[in-house]
């Protein structure tokens, strides 16, 4: 009679751990940072954009609504004629800064030598070409032997830099400060890489 009682509370506590066990596994959160970034030539999901009407010699690709960003349908740029910057924002979540840096060809260089000499970020290259680099930025937290297990929190974004020479004159592109989760610098990537003169 005992070792049937005890059979039983086994078999009871090993139902309850697994029902914990499955409701645990099946409640876990997407983490819109999971996956690979892929930067491919399939634009199904951008609009082209003539940069021209904005002292830009070129044309971009840019998200459309489809991209499921919270894109408007119209992007919008922001710059003062004859200034050297542009601000290109689809939406909320899609900022991207251009700025005219003339004959200079070394921006990438310049880019990743400045993120080396970081000491609170971590940076992990995802992508390293010449014209484009894309990478994920860790904050190191340290703290004193006197603080708590639970200070500091790991933060991670997700960066993007390139250059495009366009007429004679490069343009260095980039993320805003902060960064952006993964799907959005995917998207921002794609239109980096798309950027072409416009045809004469």
């Amino acid at each position: 009679m005992l070792k049937k009682i005890m059979v039983s509370k086994f078999m009871i506590f090993g139902l309850v751990g697994m029902s914990a066990l499955l409701y645990s596994c099946g409640s876990e959160e997407v983490d819109p940072n999971d996956g690979e970034i892929v930067i491919d030539d399939d634009y199904y999901e951008f609009q082209d954009f003539n940069l021209g009407n904005h002292d830009i010699p070129a044309f971009i690709s840019l998200p459309d609504e489809t991209a499921n960003i919270g894109a408007s349908t119209k992007p919008e740029i922001i710059h003062i004629e004859d200034d050297i910057k542009w601000e290109v924002n689809v939406g909320q979540n899609f900022q991207l800064m251009i700025e005219d840096y003339g004959d200079l060809t070394d921006l990438i260089e310049v880019e990743k030598k400045e993120l080396a000499e970081q000491t609170f970020f971590k940076i992990d290259y995802i992508i390293d070409e010449p014209d484009m680099i894309l990478y994920e930025r860790t904050l190191l937290v340290k703290g004193t032997k006197k603080a708590s297990s639970k200070v500091g929190v790991e933060h991670r974004s997700y960066h993007v830099y390139g250059q495009k020479i366009i007429d004679g004159i490069t343009y260095e592109l980039q993320s805003r400060e902060d960064g952006y989760e993964k799907v959005i610098i995917e998207l921002m990537a794609k239109s980096i890489k798309s950027m072409k003169p416009k045809k004469k």
